[in-house]
């Protein structure tokens, strides 16, 4: 990011008409909000600069978190169908836009537009699934001396900390269970992709009442300066473990809840009586997907040893295959790294793939530009890696890259690949293939992670319950157990009294 400061002075204007897709303005009590400094977010396939976006200041969050308690107090009120209505028209709206939301998303991000689309829709399922979701009262006692009831009251203000690897979707699996719950939320997208979040916080105005969505913009300082302001009730983080540390360090301070989803080390397990190609296919999609770039990507693949030979050489081949280049190119699987300091952190990887001597089956290498390609030689760009069988204790088998580099293993023996899939301090997913239904529920039981797929990767929806275990991460998202985390607790003891 660069940063510049604008030309004009610090103003307010009112959120009407329809989204332009060239302006940024962080949203405050249903108004836009310029700021006196702008900072410009990076094509990552280009290395050019975008749009002036805001930067924040201590101002911009005090007025934010003013505006959310003063909403609150209506908002708190409202019906849980009139919530239910709001998102299932912003739901809408969204799809309404989804040419343009996918463009911008492709120029900020970096992935392939058949991507980005993807990406809008399932930000729209997002909104409107959570909708599917009830959270009533439960009656404890009914009896004739005394009735006990428990109910789920909104925490009040809550902030959602986006990140960059999927800013629409993840936004708006924060969005449905904060207003569905009750409470106003301010989006706190990240430096790098602020743009999608910016102008879905814009599209909502014209369906919450003012101060109910807001979101803020900014630099490094902006998250600190949130998740450590008493006006804050909850804060909802999807980022790296790292980062986690430091939010709910910060929380701690006023006792603010957290539901930190984290980084993963998401391991495949594939047994020896699977379809080789078919399976070797599916696990490398689910592997380089968003150039790897996705906390449940598969980033550990442990073939059985009967197979292994058959199943690297597959393996390879449809990796092999897989074309990386600029998202807005035809046929495109694998976009840029996002940004320059990811991009630097998987070449440390590929670096001791060669330090360590390790066998490189393809890849191990960004990619240069070749003649009329120019965009490759600026940006981000990595060519989708496997290393053959490396030792359990290397940097690509215990660290998460978040890039395009994926290590194949061996394994012979099933309470061996338990324990080794399991010797990670990450516990976030993992997937089991095989044709043998009772294995792969035996395996899955004793996988000390938050989700488990059998013969498949990746698939979450809003109404089931997504966390982490270990240094995954702290709490629910989505599902009942979603809505849960965005309330307080209320029991109710009503003794009957005697006629």
């Amino acid at each position: 990011m660069t940063m510049a400061t604008t030309s004009s002075a610090s103003a307010i204007a009112t959120v009407v008409g329809p989204l332009d897709f060239t302006t940024f303005s962080n949203i405050i009590d249903g108004k836009r909000s310029d700021t006196e400094i702008s900072r410009y977010g990076i094509n990552p396939a280009t290395n050019e600069p975008l749009f002036p976006a805001p930067v924040s200041t201590p101002a911009d969050v005090h007025a934010a978190i003013a505006a959310a308690r003063v909403a609150s107090k209506t908002w708190k009120k409202s019906s849980v169908e009139d919530r239910k209505k709001r998102l299932r028209e912003l739901s809408a709206a969204l799809i309404s836009y989804k040419a343009e939301f996918a463009r911008l998303l492709t120029t900020e991000q970096g992935k392939p537009t058949v991507f980005a689309e993807q990406e809008v829709d399932f930000g729209a399922y997002w909104l409107a699934g959570t909708c599917e979701l009830d959270l009533p009262e439960q009656v404890v006692e009914g009896s004739a001396e005394r009735f006990v009831r428990t109910r789920y009251v909104p925490l009040g203000v809550a902030v959602g900390i986006v990140p960059w690897n999927f800013p629409i979707m993840l936004l708006c699996g924060k969005l449905g269970p904060a207003l569905l719950t009750g409470n106003t939320i301010i989006i706190k997208p990240s430096p790098f992709t602020p743009y999608c979040g910016i102008k879905i916080v814009e599209l909502a105005q014209c369906y919450f009442p003012a101060g109910v969505v807001q979101v803020l913009s900014g630099d490094d300082n902006l998250g600190p300066w949130l998740t450590a302001h008493p006006g804050i009730d909850k804060i909802s983080l999807t980022g790296s473990t790292a980062t986690g540390k430091r939010v709910m360090e910060s929380a701690s301070r006023n006792l603010t809840r957290v539901t930190l989803e984290l980084g993963g080390n998401d391991a495949a397990i594939v047994c020896a009586d699977v379809d080789v190609d078919t399976v070797a296919g599916q696990v490398a999609q689910a592997a380089f997907l968003n150039s790897g770039q996705i906390c449940i990507a598969i980033k550990r693949v442990y073939v059985h040893a009967n197979i292994y030979i058959a199943f690297r050489c597959a393996f390879v081949n449809h990796v092999a295959a897989l074309k990386v280049g600029n998202g807005f190119e035809p046929g495109t699987f694998l976009g840029p790294v996002q940004n320059k300091l990811q991009y630097e952190r998987v070449q440390v990887f590929l670096e001791d793939a060669a330090k360590q001597n390790q066998s490189v089956l393809t890849g191990g290498s960004v990619l240069e530009s070749s003649e009329g390609d120019t965009d490759k030689g600026r940006g981000f760009f990595v060519q989708p890696t496997v290393i053959d069988n490396p030792s359990d204790d290397s940097k690509i088998v215990v660290e998460e890259p978040f890039g395009p580099v994926v290590p194949l293993l061996q394994w012979s023996g099933v309470e061996e690949v338990i324990a080794r899939v399991n010797a990670s301090d990450m516990g976030l997913g993992a997937s089991v293939w095989t044709k043998d239904r009772s294995l792969a529920v035996r395996i899955a039981e004793e996988l000390d992670v938050g989700s488990v797929w059998v013969n498949e990767h990746l698939s979450i929806r809003p109404t089931a319950a997504f966390a982490g275990h270990k240094k995954s991460g702290i709490g629910s998202e989505w599902g009942v157990d979603g809505l849960k985390a965005y309330c307080n607790t209320q029991t109710i003891f009503s003794h009957k009294a005697s006629e």
